[in-house]
């Protein structure tokens, strides 16, 4: 809607200005400060230019009034430009606050290593990336999402090494010699035991089989990661494997040699990242040979370039704040443009139940799991929450706060909003598609703001998408939701004289609710 009132308001003054959406609709839906821009050039006051360009728009009739207050144009939408912004959107639902950008985006998001299932760090991350990935596509964008699997190194060889040594306890009856490091939880036990089953059990007799077991384990993680995402409606266009990608090293290699963004020290190839800004240079090659685990970043992001997307969004965990300036070193050193690469952080979740920390897992060692989680509250109460603030922002929530069914609870408020729309259509009787042609004149402000507010979804996405601050959607389904229980508070709607544009606006604020909860992955309610 926003685009459609810039583009009347440019037939009218002509320049470049900013529009702005005011916090108190009684002054106008929309309000710019032009005239304040256009002062110096015109050598007037404010005021003095703001009323002059005032009167140029009373031929519109997108405009209810077009008001001067202190140098500043404040637009009042009329109230057929409402309805057929209304009418059109309840005419063609699939498109409603749809965009038509054309960018091309490769969205990399979770990326957990395949060495146990995602806990609540990891589902934070995934709801993000995933909500953000379904905002894109419903604006236009040419988006596309994949997961990294890091299933090369050293992690892979320590799950099977631990379901090695879960196997000689478990399936050999024996005490195994446990070293400093290796993966805990009952996860692992049960991994043995599928294994023993699986090969049999004289698979551990020999530390040979190791390798074999780190392949099969990683396996059946992948498996139950992908099992984890689809309990939370994730799901990604593309896996790349890490592992697959090393056979490429040597040509990335060369590419960074060639570009002199590498020198020999102490048996070592480093990267000098410090030249981009990371805080010391880096080892890409150890004096054994093998690339480090920046090496498979560099592989990685060599091969996402190549791909020739128009941008690219990592969203990782705040703990690897430090790695943004080494991997975009690369990106440059390998002749790609950095500010094509857009890294988001995803902080960390505290949760809690009564007031108090959630119980770790026994299933995965000192983690939350994520399927734990949504089998006690569902995705939707999970979605929601993780959407209420800034994704680089500590998050903490209490899960019992989910279970009630009032006000305090975010997605129950929001989704009885929509339950309520479709239970007082019920008990009109009327049916939605004889709504849609209703006129609707002469509405009261309160009526106004409403349907206002529900045609806005569109440039609440555009926004949140922008400013990658998707709090701004489950923001914005609050505040329409609670415009819609004071406003069924306040009026009598089956039986009065404006039931029939009542009726409209209620469909078109359902349409809006239902249409941003189905973006953050949630299917909204018609009865609770």
């Amino acid at each position: 809607m926003k685009n459609i009132v810039k583009k009347e308001i440019q037939k009218y003054i002509g320049v470049d200005f900013l529009l702005e959406k005011p916090k108190d609709l009684s002054f106008g839906h929309y309000a710019s400060p032009v005239a304040f821009s256009l002062a110096k050039e015109y050598r007037k006051s404010p005021m003095i230019i703001a009323d002059e360009l005032c009167k140029k728009f009373s031929g519109s009739k997108v405009f209810e009034s077009v008001e001067s207050i202190k140098g500043y144009i404040n637009f009042k939408l009329s109230d057929s430009f409402l309805d057929t912004l209304a009418t059109s959107s309840l005419l063609d639902e699939d498109n409603f606050a749809t965009d038509s950008h054309d960018k091309k985006i490769l969205l990399e998001y979770v990326s957990a290593n395949p060495t146990g299932p995602l806990h609540i760090g990891h589902a934070r991350g995934a709801v993000f990336g995933d909500t953000l990935y379904k905002v894109a596509k419903h604006l236009g964008y040419n988006i596309e999402s994949e997961y990294y699997v890091n299933d090369a190194g050293n992690q892979i060889e320590l799950l099977g090494l631990s379901i090695h040594l879960a196997g000689i306890k478990e399936c050999l009856k024996e005490e195994p010699t446990y070293p400093e490091e290796y993966y805990k939880g009952e996860y692992i036990t049960d991994l043995a035991i599928d294994a023993g089953n699986y090969f049999g059990i004289d698979i551990f007799k020999d530390p040979k089989n190791i390798e074999q077991l780190s392949i099969w384990g990683k396996d059946k993680m992948l498996l139950l990661i992908k099992e984890n995402l689809l309990d939370a409606k994730i799901k990604f266009d593309h896996f790349v494997s890490e592992k697959e990608l090393f056979k490429l090293w040597d040509e990335s290699k060369d590419q960074l040699i060639k570009n002199s963004a590498t020198y020999k020290q102490d048996g070592k190839l480093w990267l000098k990242s410090s030249e981009f800004g990371d805080e010391k240079d880096r080892v890409i090659v150890r004096e054994d040979g093998k690339p480090t685990y920046l090496a498979g970043d560099i592989i990685y992001h060599n091969q996402k370039f190549k791909r020739n997307y128009d941008h690219y969004i990592n969203i990782w965990g705040a703990d690897h704040h430090g790695y943004i300036a080494r991997v975009k070193a690369a990106v440059n050193y390998m002749g790609y443009d950095e500010k094509k690469l857009e890294v988001i952080l995803s902080q960390m979740v505290s949760l809690l139940r009564g007031g108090k920390p959630y119980k770790m897992s026994k299933r995965a060692g000192n983690f939350i799991l994520m399927s734990d989680v949504i089998e006690e509250i569902g995705s939707d109460a999970l979605r929601f929450i993780f959407m209420t603030k800034k994704s680089d922002t500590h998050l903490e929530f209490d899960i019992d706060d989910l279970k009630k069914l009032d006000s305090t609870n975010p997605v129950y408020y929001v989704n009885y909003a929509h339950a309520r729309i479709n239970q007082v259509l019920q008990k009109s009787g009327k049916k939605e598609n004889d709504l849609k042609g209703i006129s609707l004149d002469n509405l009261s402000d309160d009526a106004k703001n409403l349907l206002f507010n529900a045609l806005t979804l569109g440039e609440v996405l555009n926004d949140s998408f922008d400013s990658r601050q998707l709090q701004k959607l489950s923001e914005y389904l609050k505040n329409l939701s609670s415009l819609l229980h004071q406003f069924y508070n306040k009026y009598k709607i089956v039986g009065s004289d404006d039931e029939l544009v009542y009726l409209k606006i209620f469909l078109v604020v359902g349409l809006s609710l239902r249409t941003g909860l189905k973006l953050m992955g949630i299917e909204a309610k018609y009865k609770m």
